[in-house]
């Protein structure tokens, strides 16, 4: 079963040797009490580590089962110790951070034993040495011989073949040494027992077998194995597996143990946990604040389909930017160098037509708040005021635009303006030929735009406005010709007086709503659809047009016109004399941003298969904000998170710092798991547990910090800025930085965890 054929074993130290076995033989039986009796240095020990697999061998052969160890693998002396040898050690070597119970439970864990079964024999197993009413203590709340007595039960967990006792009872009185030895002797009834010790009385009082030894060699052996003793029982070795709660659980305990070196280990690691969460809390909520920003005014800006669109996608802004370096700077030839105007590679000139209107008509209405479709054509309007007499209303002042009031096509919902304005007084309706005067948040308006309308004074009451009465004039009444040419008439009183001349008034006084801050201080004048339809209606047959129809020159400005395909001003002529019943504009309001982006991929289906000259192009004006919003916000936060995460490598590395310290704190305790049968990786798996909890606490105080820190900051915040709680920490954030957080950790722990692992066991048990 076990027998050691002519073993050496020598030591080096410096340049110093000491052979601790020479050529030493020794056979066992199956069930035997063998005492090792001899002086200090004869070699006992390191004989009875070789047994156990705690050391290795220079030379000879440890035969087990019949078979040769010399290729045993560092798994099968695992899986050795484990399962067919157990340590009863002088200094007892319990591990003082974990109870009585679980000590004795540990080499059944390692074995993969369940835990309902483990429990059930290691209480067993403490009552037979009489201590199940010390199973969940401490074991340095134990005297020294109930220490002992845990140590026996642990030995015995695996009910191992082999019992290897090193000086059991050498640092007990008499009484209890008996005890111990009555114990010991009991169990060798049923196993092999080797026992190393000095006491010659007790071995022999005891012991079925003495063997004595002296400067590595054997002296005496008083019961040696014939050659015709036979062995039938077979060791069983099984594979030992520790598995990563186990090691939770020994990391946890120890922890414990140093409550406030953790604690302000966690504290330090957190610091940048808490830098990168305050930083990320403000950008989420600042996000949050953009995307309600978006959601109440950018959601309403539109998507403008018009003659020329602006391609503002970020690889064609790259694209522009981007410098030549073809050419050298600063040359000194004389000579000029020509280059493409950038502006046409982000400028697309498109071609609208009916079929294109036809084709808007068809998308989802659901999609849609608003529509508006622009006509270049003029409004000729003329109005009274008292002061100055009779007045042309210029609708297309730059300084005062008058804008196409959007229509609703979505009868089920609200439209733009429901959403964003209140109507203060009159109606509106976009069917009926008017105008809709917005006012701004303080219900103040310009002076030169309420003078258009042909109202003065400071104050000007609703029913006035309400009342006030302007006339389109038609372009058969507006133009006289003279010759070839048209000139608009001088006599604005007769234009105005004119039969044909139709009335126009102001329908309803409309302002933002409170909500709505980024509209609040906007004000002017909108006229309704069916206005731009009644002037393209009764002015499309004008003389005017006709004659403009047929002359290559500017019926007004006597000019003549350049053809060209992009920009045909004989059209826009036409146009603006209201022959084109094609809008030159054409404004989509979505109803949200899911809705923006379903309109914008219609949008975009329109154009598959299309050439560059057929295809229609749109300028996407809440896309573009919303990009450029979101890319700032996303780049000022990388770079903050990439400050504070210098902290953070920082405290990693204090973190594998303090795991070395621990490494070394507990290096007995590596040393009695390498005895219970613990693999190396077993060993490092225990020493990155302990990281792993570091890291789960370091990350969740470091969060629950940043969380309080949150309460002043947003304080803070809204004193200076008048914004209330910007600051809002995002759940998945807070699990990353938790995960970042371990893993971080772990990693810096490692390289300790791999130095614990590869540390000598016999070395680490003779470690105080």
């Amino acid at each position: 079963m076990l027998e050691l054929k002519n073993i050496k074993k020598t030591y080096h130290t410096g340049g110093f040797s000491q052979a601790a076995l020479k050529d030493f033989s020794l056979k066992f039986r199956q069930n035997e009490f063998v005492a090792i009796l001899g002086p200090s240095g004869s070699g006992k020990t390191t004989l009875l580590n070789i047994i156990g697999g705690l050391d290795r061998y220079d030379s000879g052969d440890l035969i087990i089962n019949q078979k040769s160890t010399k290729k045993f693998k560092e798994t099968e002396w695992d899986a050795y110790r484990n399962n067919c040898v157990g340590f009863i050690f002088q200094s007892y070597n319990l591990i003082s951070h974990i109870s009585v119970l679980e000590n004795v439970e540990l080499g059944m864990t390692l074995s993969g034993i369940g835990k309902g079964e483990k429990r059930k024999k290691a209480e067993e197993l403490l009552e037979r040495v009489g201590l199940e009413k010390h199973k969940h203590k401490l074991p340095n709340q134990l005297s020294g011989g109930q220490m002992q007595r845990v140590a026996i039960a642990r030995a015995l967990a695996n009910d191992p073949d082999i019992i290897l006792a090193d000086e059991p009872t050498g640092a007990l009185d008499s009484k209890i040494s008996k005890q111990i030895m009555e114990l010991i002797a009991d169990i060798a009834k049923d196993k092999l027992v080797i026992m190393v010790t000095h006491n010659k009385e007790l071995a022999e009082e005891y012991a079925t077998r003495i063997v004595k030894m002296q400067d590595g060699e054997m002296l005496e052996d008083t019961r040696a194995v014939s050659k015709e003793e036979k062995e039938h029982k077979m060791f069983n070795i099984k594979k030992t597996a520790m598995n990563f709660l186990t090691a939770l659980n020994l990391s946890f305990n120890n922890i414990k143990t140093k409550k406030g070196r953790t604690a302000l280990t966690a504290f330090a690691a957190s610091i940048g946990i808490i830098g990168i969460a305050l930083i990320l809390a403000l950008s989420n909520g600042f996000k949050i604040e953009i995307d309600n920003f978006e959601k109440d005014s950018l959601s309403d800006a539109p998507i403008i389909i018009a003659e020329q669109s602006m391609n503002m996608d970020e690889e064609t802004m790259t694209k522009i930017h981007q410098k030549d370096n073809s050419k050298e700077s600063y040359p000194s030839k004389k000579k000029i160098y020509v280059t493409e105007n950038k502006m046409e590679q982000v400028t697309h000139h498109n071609n609208i037509t009916e079929e294109y209107v036809d084709y808007l008509k068809k998308m989802d209405k659901k999609n849609i708040s608003g529509i508006s479709y622009q006509k270049s054509t003029a409004i000729n309007l003329v109005v009274h005021n008292e002061e100055k007499g009779y007045e042309l209303v210029s609708t297309t002042n730059m300084m005062m635009p008058w804008t196409l009031l959007p229509t609703n096509p979505n009868e089920d919902d609200k439209g733009i303006v429901e959403n964003n304005y209140d109507v203060l007084a009159g109606k509106i309706n976009n069917d009926e030929v008017g105008l809709i005067l917005q006012v701004d948040s303080k219900n103040q308006m310009d002076e030169s735009t309420l003078k258009q309308l042909g109202l003065t004074g400071k104050e000007v009451s609703f029913n006035d406005i309400l009342n006030k009465e302007l006339k389109l004039i038609l372009n058969n009444d507006y133009y006289e010709q003279i010759g070839e040419y048209f000139v608009p008439k001088k006599d604005l009183a007769s234009l105005y007086q004119n039969e044909n001349s139709i009335p126009i008034k102001v329908q309803a006084i409309i302002r933002c709503k409170e909500e709505k801050e980024i509209l609040a201080n906007g004000s002017g004048i909108a006229y309704t659809n069916a206005l731009t339809e009644l002037v393209v209606e009764k002015n499309k047959d004008s003389e005017i047009v006709k004659a403009q129809q047929e002359k290559d020159y500017n019926v007004l400005s006597h000019q003549v016109f350049e053809e060209d395909s992009k920009t045909n001003t004989k059209k826009i002529m036409l146009a603006y004399l209201g022959a084109e019943s094609t809008p030159s504009a054409i404004y989509i309001y979505p109803k949200d941003f899911k809705s923006k982006d379903n309109i914008v991929t219609y949008l975009d289906k329109y154009n598959d298969k299309k050439t560059e000259e057929e295809r229609v192009e749109y300028t996407d004006m809440a896309g573009m904000i919303s990009s450029l919003s979101g890319n700032i916000m996303d780049a000022i936060t990388i770079v903050l998170v990439a400050f504070s995460s210098i902290s953070l490598i920082v405290s990693s590395i204090m973190i594998g710092i303090i795991t070395y310290i621990s490494v070394l704190e507990r290096t007995k305790e590596i040393g009695i798991l390498r005895s219970l049968g613990a693999r190396k990786k077993d060993i490092k798996r225990v020493f990155l547990a302990e990281t792993f909890i570091i890291g789960i606490f370091s990350g969740t105080l470091g969060i629950l910090i940043a969380r309080l820190l949150v309460i002043p900051t947003n304080i803070a915040i809204e004193n200076l800025s008048k914004l209330e709680n910007v600051a809002k920490m995002n759940p998945i954030h807070a699990i990353i930085l938790i995960t970042i957080s371990v893993i971080l950790t772990m990693i810096s722990g490692f390289i300790p965890a791999r130095v614990a692992s590869n540390k000598d066991a016999v070395e680490s048990l003779r470690t105080e």
